[in-house]
């Protein structure tokens, strides 16, 4: 069922939540999905063209890999969530003048569950 905004009319939705949105949904499954696959988990009157321009932007920027199997192709995250998280988090240290700072500040918003997490991970007894 398709969105709708405060006027009753459709809401479209970024691509960058469309991409949340198929990644999300690869990511639910270990094996490789197909465009016509992932548009029936997504839903939302989506097109098909619509998903298969979504799964060549990601194979572009190499989130995606694509599984050829005869004329259809099928897609499969490049890595999981976990991964594709520490990637972002660790190009938007870089990106900073002062990654320190930017810790600094990340961890005074953690959780307590977070922290606890955080300092098991840096004594060497996390997961």
């Amino acid at each position: 069922m398709a969105r709708t905004g405060p006027h009753g009319r459709a809401e479209r939705r970024s691509a960058g939540e469309l991409e949340s949105e198929v990644l999300a949904a690869l990511w639910a499954t270990d094996e490789a999905l197909t465009p016509a696959d992932i548009q029936g988990e997504i839903g939302g009157n989506l097109a098909y063209n619509t998903v298969h321009t979504i799964l060549k932007r990601l194979y572009d920027k190499g989130l995606v890999l694509r599984d050829v199997d005869g004329r259809r192709g099928a897609y499969r995250p490049a890595k999981n969530a976990a991964e594709l998280t520490a990637q972002a988090m660790h190009e938007a240290l870089d990106r900073g003048p002062d990654p320190i700072a930017a810790l600094q500040q990340f961890v005074t918003g953690l959780s307590p569950q977070e922290e606890e997490a955080l300092r098991d991970l840096l004594r060497g007894s996390g997961t």
